[in-house]
């Protein structure tokens, strides 16, 4: 088997090639082909890509190039984890809402908007690459805003895909650990869309423990425990961000205070660094900083379901087809899959829960309408995006956040 990563110049890079190694038995790829548009980067990556290779021992082949439709021809699998406008675009997304009042993040908000109206038109340019080169082989992202990516590329293109985030099974892990119980004798019911789900549902031993998980967590998670109690259910943590907004903003308004963009930014010129360490054969523990860990568990499980037919249980991103009541079927959603050799097929969840199914909804409005101004490159109704979105208090703010965040990304955006 052949994979493909494309923006193999990510600092994430090591981590799923450590997941390669570690799954080897499972997904036997005899080929890796690096693809980036960062000469210096892909050549750092790939020296250390063939150095864990074959310190694991692995008599896998591993080159690099930088003409990407070469890179997919004779594909089974490619991996996506691009960054359009690189971390400086990132550092803005989170700046300039800042000014206005709001958080800035890469998936939440104003700042998610702009990374996806970056990105969709890139995704979907190697979506129809893909369809030419090699029609068979399957898409696996983990380039965010990844649930409006996975909208995106389930409306406007036909490449097989799945979309992933490590956020859903490390939540749970974490509720589970919290409880002291088995994984395997536990169930997680997770609902919502991408970084706005939620555990509504704990099940161990065939019991409904619900309540007893939000006690188990009510006091360490990233939301307050007595709305967790009166809420009946555990969200990710970036629903923090809409739970506590005026706390985030005014934590990031501090003065000195760096976003994450600008301490990720510090994170990888050191870990560039040590990439670049001709006696480097692993990845470093400095990684672990840089978040995103456990992609190349769902990455590799996703994979493996594929290559073996397993009909496994994930929760990974799909257009709803039904999932959930609430949502419309062709809008993407995050819940548990049924993965096998036809891809991912989403398990009937029904009505979302009354109290988180407005703002599950609204939110869901704004990435629809997202990724409709990116197909039409339309300022309007990326304008009708950001009205739509909780976090966005009124047109007076609107309005003018727009122009100045279209203005900065003027150059990946040709339409602002």
């Amino acid at each position: 088997m052949k994979l493909v990563i494309v923006g193999a110049g990510s600092s994430y890079t090591p981590e799923l090639i450590a997941g390669v190694i570690q799954h080897h038995a499972q997904l036997p790829f005899d080929e890796i082909c690096l693809t980036d548009i960062d000469a210096r980067r892909l050549e750092i990556l790939t020296g250390l890509s063939e150095r864990m290779l074959a310190k694991a021992g692995l008599g896998v082949r591993v080159h690099a190039t930088l003409e990407r439709a070469r890179a997919l021809e004779g594909a089974h699998f490619v991996n996506c984890i691009i960054r359009v406008g690189g971390m400086e675009a990132r550092i803005q997304d989170e700046r300039i809402p800042l000014r206005y009042g709001i958080i800035g993040q890469e998936t939440t908000g104003p700042g998610g908007m702009m990374k996806a109206l970056r990105t969709i038109p890139v995704m979907l340019d190697l979506a129809h690459e893909m369809e030419r080169v090699c029609p068979r082989a399957w898409l696996i992202n983990y380039t965010n805003p990844s649930g409006i990516i996975a909208e995106a590329l389930g409306k406007h293109s036909r490449v097989r895909c799945i979309g992933l985030c490590s956020g859903p099974q490390e939540w749970s892990k974490a509720i589970l650990t919290a409880m002291g119980v088995e994984p395997a004798r536990a169930n997680v019911e997770w609902v919502g869309l991408n970084h706005l789900g939620f555990a509504i549902r704990v099940w161990v031993d065939g019991e409904d423990a619900t309540a007893r998980a939000i006690e188990a967590v009510a006091d360490k998670w990233a939301v307050d425990g007595e709305w967790l109690r009166a809420l009946g259910a555990i969200p990710a943590s970036y629903l923090r961000n809409y739970y506590h907004r005026g706390l985030v903003v005014e934590a990031a308004q501090q003065p000195g205070q760096l976003t994450r963009g600008e301490r990720v930014k510090e994170i990888e010129a050191a870990l560039l660094e040590q990439y670049a360490d001709p006696t480097l054969a692993e990845k470093p523990p400095l990684l672990a900083q840089r978040g995103g860990g456990g992609y190349a568990d769902v990455a590799c499980a996703a994979m493996r379901a594929i290559a073996h037919n397993t009909g496994e249980r994930q929760i990974v991103q799909v257009l709803n087809g039904g999932a959930l009541d609430d949502i419309p079927a062709d809008a993407s959603v995050e819940v548990p899959c049924l993965v096998d050799a036809s891809g991912a097929h989403p398990l009937r969840m029904g009505a979302l829960p009354l109290p988180i199914r407005g703002l599950v909804q609204a939110v869901k409005a704004y990435e629809s309408l997202t990724v409709q101004a990116a197909v039409e490159g339309s300022r309007r109704v990326a304008l009708q995006a950001l009205m739509a979105h909780p976090l966005v208090p009124s047109w007076e703010v609107a309005r003018p956040l727009l122009d100045e965040l279209l203005e900065a990304n003027r150059r990946w955006i040709p339409w602002a």
